[in-house]
């Protein structure tokens, strides 16, 4: 008699147990998504739908569910209406720079219940038969979203393309424009690397980064280079200089952004006037990748792809103190337009 009551009460601590580490784990994933659970995050500014309006923040939850599921098709038009889900134009362009970060940007930023990305690069602005297809066609290539949400797209092709600032001015003259930039030389190199990969994959062979970087005859930097000719930032920021105010631009550190994410964010959500809603939570450092990662809440993680932080070739340090030399004046007339000083060498 005595074992049997032993036993049941032994399978009663057990029960209880069970109960108290399923209310524990309930308890924590409520915790670690509030973003997600608290009813109204207020959103000023210009980009708000009204004004002073209020924000669902449970549209993060069909940010990653319903608009995921009406983008493969398993979504129904009535759903759509039902939840007054618009296809918008981007009140906001990441427009380069090519190998400066801005796929690890629009990622990052589309950690804000406030922003939806378009997924994939739309090259509207930069590609003549893309844009013969007019602005319907381009927002049709946006994703859906809430009215009080913003839609952001990144084309890094837009920032040295001669043509998109005017096409981009005439959709919006007061659209808000993100440049990512890396040092220069370094950018450059990442570009190449890019590059030679593509070439390796095909089983092509490429030329030395030295040979491209540098003019064989004269010894000195060859600016027909496309990947030096990027670099020079600021011969490409005074062509948008003559359709845009330096007000409608923000300068992100994309070296600084691979290093501490988090100010770079920050300094994004000012200047898209969203309420600051990324935290040191959504952002963790994966050692084995020796990248950030990201944190949506406690069941979804989500790393940048394998293609990203490729390793560089060595470079004759030669080759890269010459382009440093090279460089340095335009990044010194880049720091006095933007007003951002960056620690280039």
């Amino acid at each position: 008699m005595l074992f049997k009551q032993q036993a049941w009460l032994r399978q009663k601590l057990l029960v209880l147990g069970s109960l108290a580490v399923g209310s524990l784990l309930y308890l924590v994933a409520r915790v670690g998504s509030l973003d997600r659970l608290q009813p109204i995050c207020p959103i000023e500014g210009r980009f708000g739908a009204r004004s002073q309006a209020e924000f669902p923040l449970r549209a993060l939850q069909f940010k990653r569910g319903l608009l995921h599921e009406f983008r493969k098709g398993n979504t129904s038009k009535e759903q759509v209406r039902l939840h007054d889900l618009v296809q918008q134009l981007p009140k906001a362009i990441i427009i380069g720079v090519r190998k400066g970060g801005t796929r690890a940007l629009l990622e990052m930023l589309n950690l804000h219940p406030a922003v939806v990305k378009a997924s994939q690069e739309i090259h509207f602005f930069d590609n003549d038969e893309n844009y013969a297809k007019g602005i319907e066609w381009y927002r049709k290539k946006m994703p859906f979203s809430y009215p009080q949400q913003i839609t952001i797209e990144k084309s890094p092709a837009y920032f040295i393309t001669e043509e998109v600032p005017e096409r981009i001015y005439k959709m919006n003259s007061s659209i808000k424009l993100l440049i990512i930039v890396r040092e220069p030389t370094t950018r450059a190199i990442s570009d190449y690397t890019q590059v030679l990969e593509g070439k390796e994959r095909k089983n092509k062979t490429y030329y030395k980064f030295e040979k491209l970087a540098i003019d064989p005859n004269t010894c000195e930097v060859n600016t027909k280079y496309k990947a030096v000719r990027t670099s020079i930032y600021t011969k490409h920021l005074e062509r948008w200089l003559k359709y845009f105010p330096i007000e409608q631009f923000h300068i992100v550190d994309g070296d600084r952004l691979i290093t501490e994410p988090l100010p770079e964010l920050q300094l994004v959500e000012k200047f898209l006037n969203l309420p600051p809603r990324i935290s040191q939570y959504n952002l963790y450092f994966n050692a084995t990748r020796g990248f950030y990662c990201l944190r949506f809440n406690i069941i979804f993680n989500k790393c940048l792809a394998g293609s990203k932080g490729r390793i560089h070739p060595e470079v004759d340090p030669s080759v890269i103190t010459k382009l440093r030399k090279f460089f340095h004046p335009f990044n010194q007339k880049f720091y006095q337009i933007t007003g951002r000083t960056l620690n280039w060498p």
